[in-house]
């Protein structure tokens, strides 16, 4: 039977309705027909389940329209004398019965001048009864739709008024269905069916039994146990037919992953939920299950519960139900987690209340963190309900899986404030960590890696000793990742990227997921400076203010960037008589490989992964092997930020095997990396030779530092200090040569020994230590190298170059005087707390800039003067990427970064950062 379509029009004729149904749809009718102009003279819906009210009535007496709660209607087959005189008062023109789960008597339906309309789930004839939608799936029918028929006897038998249909494909469910157009569609059928009976255009057309089918409803535990000897495609139907309520079920006998445990005789119920069928040809890999009545066992794997069925085709289950539990189907061997509680913002707390209002209207009980939805009496309408009372208050789109998967108050809530976030749901994660009690405070941090969202072992079991540069004790050990557990996390990062929520949300979204990240760095910023502390040897102070300080202004600068990045249209020649249209994209990479060095940890980081996520790309992230618990303890907080699973990797170990490994990558499509010049270049090889990769590096340096007689001494000392022995002299843009002009030689020199004999050497945690250990020993011990290299030399040490007699990798600053050009002092980088200074006569200007351009590297450099245009002439000849006049170290997140020559190339920081982890695709259009 085609079905019917007549145009909507308003009616011409207002009527008296009875509304005889329950639930938010039927709420929703009384809406339109309100909105119509028809006058609600009765509501006839179902009795409250204990402290809840059906949406109908409560909107009924909202309006204050009468409202009757039955039972039942009948009694042996008999109409109650007293409800059929309740009815007969309100004097109804028709009956309209929206979602109506109970049997109506005739003598109900026949009562009104015209009679009863009825909106039922299916294509009449076809799919008669009550769970006509899920029938709709487990035959697998190509079309759906809904019908709207003049209610009889109560067999969906009556003549048809109006029918609409709608396609089913595969990947369908009852929920899909029902949102997209049941639900919808079916409210606007009804309303628009009443307009026709208003009008009398409202047809009556016999049902034909041909192609008709009364399928039993599915209420009984025995209609939805799985049969596994059908094919896979009927298993898919029939799973996905009960996907929403009660959910296709089966028994298994106990078991991990190790086999079936044989001596027990109980067992298991699962229920099956979010069935696809699998197209890929590979075969997965996983952890076995096995279901009796399958030839094959089942896999458990990344994705979820891979079934064969008996005829080879296979289907994959994404959410189990075990034993009344709902988990992800990958999750079923994995024990129960511990939750990461949620930083809430003060709108999230706001949104939290008002959650619990929606719930308590729902469930009309008090609402505490662990009520749970469904054992307090919710059903599937309820779900809907919630569903669109959430989009009300907060027009979050939420689907009915959240809430199956999240039953709990507070399961609920952080479910849902990380999909406002832009997450994919509520993460639940553990981690192997350390607890600690010091620098007034507890901190704790992991020693695992992080890999699609989870702390893991390595696969070969190795770990590394972390060391406390302060007083050489072990703080703990960490996993050190192989090959394998690189190329995991790379894959984790490519679905991500490709299939995951980050590629699904909007480039506003991605930035108030940063923005969060960042918030949460500054709540976390004393825990983070002390593990920056007690790691590296940052003096805390410092620690505070730019290892973590400046890595908070990196992440807010870019997020604000990620709305931002555009293309541009270009006039391009038209193919006459056509015209063309050309216009640029700027598209995020794909997946990013990061590898820092150890003298800035969070803030290297920082620099480099905010303009990289804010691009749109996923990043696998290698800290130096030395010092990576600040990355580790950052991964934790973009867990409670909300960053989807895969967006953000952290692989720690050593940089010959996993930093090697990601060079090598060929699903990796850009590297970064801040490290030494040597490293550099071997990164650069691999990178050509494994898929040739884009590169950014930031490599060595040798500063120079030019200091003219007419300076603000008292300055050019204090900033002549900073840029060498700022972070203990672990500064890349570190001066690693003083040319100062011979007038004021010896008297900068006589000032910079004196301060420099003030500074106060120690406990980096403590807030008047000025000067703290050096990063580890090795660094240290080419320290003490460097120092004798110079003196054998001829350069004439004036303070410092030793090891302080104490615990822990303190090193005296260092000053070096009569450095000639030639000298390994003078061309190599220490990248430790030793000053090398130079004389130069002001009357040579190119000469000084020669001497001070004479290395291969290229970093920064730096001038003191009076003389502006003598400035900006030495900041025009100058061969390096930063230049700093009368200041030093002043760095900022919107100015770029990086170096010329061997000191690499690419800019961290500002703008052009974010052209690094950006590519730009041209489109022609012709028109």
């Amino acid at each position: 039977m085609p079905p019917v379509a007549v145009p909507e029009e308003p009616s011409k004729k207002k009527l008296r309705v009875a509304i005889i149904g329950q639930s938010t749809f039927a709420a929703e009718v009384f809406k339109l027909l309100q909105r119509d102009g028809h006058e609600v003279v009765g509501v006839f819906t179902v009795l409250d389940k204990g402290n809840r009210e059906d949406p109908l009535a409560t909107i009924a007496a909202q309006n204050g329209k009468p409202v009757f709660k039955y039972k039942t209607w009948r009694v042996k087959g008999q109409v109650i004398p007293g409800i059929l005189e309740e009815y007969k008062s309100v004097n109804a023109d028709i009956n309209v019965l929206p979602f109506c789960t109970q049997f109506i008597p005739m003598e109900v339906i026949l009562h009104p001048k015209y009679q009863s309309i009825c909106y039922h789930p299916s294509i009449l004839p076809r799919h008669r009864g009550a769970s006509s939608i899920n029938w709709t799936l487990i035959e697998g029918d190509t079309t759906c739709g809904l019908t709207i028929f003049w209610a009889d006897d109560g067999l969906d038998t009556g003549p048809i008024l109006l029918q609409r249909s709608f396609p089913c494909t595969i990947d369908d469910t009852v929920d899909s269905l029902y949102n997209k157009y049941l639900y919808p569609e079916g409210i606007k059928a009804l309303a628009e069916s009443v307009n026709m009976v208003a009008n009398g255009v409202a047809p009556r057309i016999k049902q034909t039994e041909e192609g008709a089918t009364y399928d039993p409803a599915l209420f009984k535990p025995e209609t939805h146990q799985i049969d596994w000897s059908k094919g896979g495609l009927a298993l898919h139907n029939f799973i996905r037919g009960l996907d929403s309520s009660p959910g296709a079920t089966t028994f298994i006998k106990p078991q991990t992953k190790d086999g079936v445990d044989k001596t027990s005789d109980a067992n298991i119920e699962i229920k099956f939920f979010g069935s696809s069928l699998w197209e890929a040809e590979y075969e997965t890999e996983g952890d076995k299950l096995f279901i009796t009545g399958l030839n094959k066992p089942a896999v458990v794997h990344a994705d979820g519960l891979l079934i064969t069925a008996n005829d080879g085709i296979k289907l994959n289950i994404q959410r189990l139900k075990v034993n009344g539990k709902m988990i992800n189907a990958q999750n079923f061997y994995k024990g129960s987690e511990n939750k990461v509680s949620l930083d809430l913002t003060a709108e999230e707390k706001q949104f939290i209340e008002k959650a619990r209002d929606v719930w308590k209207a729902i469930l009309r009980i008090e609402i505490e963190n662990d009520t749970d939805f469904f054992a307090s009496g919710a059903g599937s309408m309820d779900v809907v309900r919630l569903v669109e009372e959430i989009k009300d208050i907060s027009e979050l789109e939420l689907q009915n899986e959240d809430i199956y998967m999240n039953t709990t108050f507070e399961d609920f809530y952080n479910a849902a404030i990380l999909k406002q976030r832009g997450g994919s749901g509520s993460k639940e994660v553990t981690y192997d960590g350390v607890e600690m009690e010091i620098n007034k405070m507890k901190i704790k941090f992991p020693t695992q890696l992080f890999i699609n969202g989870e702390f893991v072992n390595s696969d070969g079991g190795k770990t590394t000793a972390i060391v406390n540069p302060t007083d050489e004790s072990v703080i703990c050990k960490v996993q050190a990742a192989t090959v394998s557990d690189v190329d995991r996390a790379v894959k984790a990062a490519e679905k991500a990227f490709e299939e995951g929520e980050w590629s699904k949300i909007s480039a506003r979204e991605r930035g108030q997921l940063l923005f969060k990240l960042a918030d949460l760095m500054e709540q976390h910023k004393e825990e983070l400076a002390t593990i920056e502390s007690i790691d590296s040897g940052a003096v805390y102070t410092l620690a505070l203010k730019t290892h973590v300080g400046m890595s908070i202004e990196t992440w807010r600068y870019f997020a604000g960037w990620c709305d931002k990045i555009t293309g541009s249209t270009i006039p391009i020649s038209h193919a006459r008589p056509n015209k063309n249209l050309t216009l640029t994209k700027r598209e995020p990479i794909g997946v990013c490989g990061l590898i820092t060095p150890w003298n800035y940890p969070l803030m290297m980081l920082s620099w480099k992964m905010a303009a990289c996520l804010a691009a749109g790309n996923t990043v696998v992230m290698k800290p130096a092997a030395v010092c990576p618990l600040t990355a580790l303890k950052f991964a934790e907080l973009c867990v409670l930020a909300g960053i989807p699973p895969g967006v953000v990797n952290i692989v720690t170990g050593s940089g010959a095997l996993a930093g090697q490994a990601l060079a090598d990558h060929p699903r990796i499509r850009k590297l970064g990396f801040t490290g030494s010049t040597e490293i550099g270049q071997t990164i650069m090889k691999s990178c050509a030779a494994s898929n040739l990769k884009k590169v950014s590096l930031e490599l060595g340096g040798k500063s120079p530092l030019i200091i003219f007689e007419d300076c603000d001494l008292d300055k050019a000392v204090k900033n002549g200090m900073a840029s060498v022995f700022f972070n203990k002299g672990e500064n890349c843009i570190a001066a690693g040569r003083l040319f100062v002009e011979e007038k004021i030689h010896d008297e900068f020199v006589r000032r910079v020994v004196e301060e420099t004999k003030k500074m106060s050497i120690g406990d980096p945690l403590n807030r008047g230590t000025a000067h703290g250990p050096q990063n580890h020993k090795a660094h240290m011990d080419k320290l003490i190298s460097y120092v004798e290299t110079g003196v054998k030399e001829g350069a004439k040490l004036v303070y410092g170059g030793k090891r302080l007699d104490r615990p822990g990798y303190f090193f005296q600053p260092t000053i070096f005087t009569d450095v000639t050009d030639n000298m390994f002092i003078a061309k190599e980088e220490s990248f430790g707390p030793i000053m090398i200074i130079s004389k130069f006569s002001s009357n040579n200007l190119d000469e000084v800039i020669r001497r001070a351009n004479n290395t291969e590297y290229g970093l920064a450099s730096g001038v003191f003067t009076k003389d502006v245009s003598r400035a900006l002439r030495v900041a025009e000849r100058v061969e390096a990427g930063t230049v700093f006049v009368n200041t030093y170290n002043k760095t900022d997140v919107a100015a770029p970064f990086g170096g010329f020559k061997q000191s690499g190339f690419g800019k961290d920081l500002g703008q052009e950062a974010l052209n690094e982890y950006l590519k730009t695709k041209c489109i022609t259009i012709e028109y």
